[in-house]
């Protein structure tokens, strides 16, 4: 079991409205990941969260979707209520917000791309990251890849994700697991 130490931080990817229940894009349970991803939040000293936070002219959206890169439903659009994070989801109001996918003419999955998220972790002396959120075979994925390449070391929370396409949970971990991250469960992190 992970102890969690002062060198690390907590990032929780896209638990917005329109990836939820009801949402423009939303994902099978994606629910049942708050309330493991509420209750790792005390234990860490350092914690990030994600958006997507699109123009509403993103180069991924699509008018007939076919639910792929560059072919996505409108979603996540700027200050709209989709973007917003889940209302049962819990922000402090002192944790790291970036935003992603901001420019019209290109995608970005990873909370670390084009957001200065690895300079404002290794600023404030972190070493290791967990990883929670929305999707695991997109953005989350994205995420720990991009965290593994920065130099973190990287734990996935399992419970703390859901996958967009279902089938895709076992085979997304796999990879994960054989590039070096560590997968737990919210339990597990003390």
């Amino acid at each position: 079991m992970p102890e969690v130490k002062h060198t690390d931080a907590l990032i929780v990817v896209d638990v917005q409205n329109d990836f939820c229940s009801g949402g423009k894009m939303a994902v099978p349970d994606a629910e049942l990941i708050i309330r493991p991803i509420n209750s790792m939040l005390m234990t860490f000293d350092h914690l990030v969260f994600s958006r997507d936070w699109h123009p509403a002219d993103h180069c991924s959206f699509s008018d007939a979707p076919e639910y792929k890169d560059k072919s996505w439903p409108a979603h996540c659009v700027e200050n709209s209520p989709g973007a917003e994070f889940r209302a049962d989801l819990r922000v402090p109001v002192d944790a790291i917000v970036v935003n992603k996918g901001t420019e019209p003419d290109k995608e970005a999955y990873s909370a670390f791309d084009s957001t200065g998220l690895a300079e404002k972790l290794r600023d404030r002396g972190i070493t290791r990251v967990f990883v929670a959120g929305l999707t695991l075979d997109y953005c989350v994925k994205a995420t720990v890849l991009d965290a593994l390449k920065e130099g973190f070391d990287v734990v996935l929370v399992e419970d703390g994700t859901r996958a967009v396409a279902e089938g895709q949970t076992d085979a997304v971990l796999n990879e994960l697991r054989a590039a070096g991250v560590d997968i737990v469960r919210s339990d597990e992190v003390t």
